[in-house]
């Protein structure tokens, strides 16, 4: 599994947990846009192997997500691992670690998956783009990089004895996301591309204008933040550096960090690896049903990892001893690994707090937690253990902030 460490930011009123997977904090990793990022003052932080920005000088974390949610905000995420597969096979293989039914899937069209491992538990949660019937395009999480090369290389292995043609590439580049309602009229600048022809889910090369260069760069709809918005990959550092500095130029952008990533990221509901997903949870209690289409939830179908243990929690739900539940609370914000206790009986543990955060646009904590049934259904009282008090919370459906995604 994961190695982690905290590392608390404190930002005016806000103390911020910041999840770093770094087993080597004097050995980081630098994204291309890292001088730019201390250029703008950023307070960086070890992350994942990277040195990344947490905050920025002149802007609170509060601030940054509020301006995400009104405006445009601009986040580096160069950290996380670019892939491509292709080759005869690249679909079979792919539906052998995931519970997605790549085959309903059109060119250029985006999904959120899993990689599992052989008892079903999440090896890491991944965004993958079918460029073609054998061609995806596949990001994971940077703090998973080491062991998801391993993981799909020794699947590679095992598919077919090793007998087949498929490719498997990993690619570095500037991976920037662009966040929030005023997304597409800021990039729109910048490219002769109609981008409101690009529905959320979906994906193409488009052009940049003004830098140079006549390469056609991937741009997909979508993010992480709930907001509508776009990542775009740009493996050429030098029109990476300067659209980035372009789009900053803008009056309507401003660059974000994690600390306001990560609250915006729970206020929609997402998941965030070695928080709310690990090898040892399987989709179904992360309550992640959806990821695994309906096509596949038969015997014949079914090929994918842990497809047995999958399918009899879908079959059974009651089997299902606990599931990720969103929580609301008021007073100091529950954190990682705060224990649940039964409203009437205190000294009864229930569950166990996955992340939490005070919530900027909802002004109440918002977290995720895994809560015992019958515990965890939508307005149940319940207790969490902050600072050596029990405190009360409330189960509550998620999002907490409806999504705002762009569908034409």
């Amino acid at each position: 599994m994961f190695r982690a460490t905290v590392i608390r930011n404190t930002t005016r009123n806000t103390t911020r947990n910041i999840r770093a997977y770094s087993t080597d904090s004097t050995n980081l990793l630098k994204t291309p846009l890292y001088d730019l990022h201390v250029e703008l003052k950023a307070t960086m932080v070890p992350f994942a192997g990277y040195s990344m920005p947490v905050l920025y000088k002149g802007q609170s974390h509060i601030e940054s997500h509020k301006w995400t949610r009104t405006n445009a905000g601009l986040f580096d995420v160069s950290h996380m691992l670019q892939h491509k597969l292709s080759g005869p096979g690249a679909t079979e293989f792919l539906q052998t670690l995931c519970p997605t039914d790549f085959t309903k899937l059109a060119p250029y069209q985006s999904t959120l998956s899993v990689l599992l491992n052989k008892d079903g538990g999440v090896v890491d949660d991944t965004m993958i783009t079918k460029h073609g019937d054998e061609s995806y395009y596949i990001v994971t999480n940077a703090g998973c990089r080491a062991n998801d090369i391993k993981f799909i290389k020794e699947s590679l292995g095992e598919f077919k004895d090793g007998e087949h043609d498929i490719q498997h590439n990993t690619f570095e580049g500037s991976l920037l996301a662009i966040q929030g309602p005023k997304a597409q009229e800021v990039v729109s600048k910048f490219t002769n591309d109609n981008l409101g022809s690009l529905y959320f889910g979906n994906s193409r090369y488009i052009g940049l204008e003004g830098f140079g260069s006549s390469e056609k760069f991937h741009i997909a709809r979508g993010g992480y933040t709930g907001e509508d918005g776009f990542e775009i990959s740009i493996p050429d550092d030098k029109v990476a550096l300067d659209f980035t500095k372009a789009l900053l130029e803008q009056e309507l952008v401003k660059p974000i960090g994690l600390a306001a990533r990560d609250s915006l990221r729970l206020e929609a509901g997402m998941c965030l690896y070695g928080h709310e997903l690990n090898e040892q949870i399987t989709p179904i209690e992360a309550s992640l049903n959806w990821l695994v289409s309906k096509s596949r939830r038969t015997p014949e179908a079914a090929t994918f990892n842990g497809a047995s243990k999958i399918l009899s929690q879908l079959a059974d739900p009651k089997s299902v001893a606990f599931k990720r539940v969103g929580i609301k609370s008021k007073g100091p914000s529950p954190r990682e690994q705060n224990k649940i206790f039964d409203i009437n009986e205190p000294t009864k543990q229930i569950g166990t707090v996955c992340s939490g955060s005070p919530s900027p646009s909802v002004g109440d904590n918002v977290g995720q937690a895994f809560i015992n049934k019958p515990y965890n259904k939508t307005g149940t009282k319940i207790l969490v253990e902050i600072r050596g008090k029990l405190r009360e919370a409330e189960v509550a459906k998620m999002p907490f902030v409806q999504p705002s995604y762009y569908r034409g």
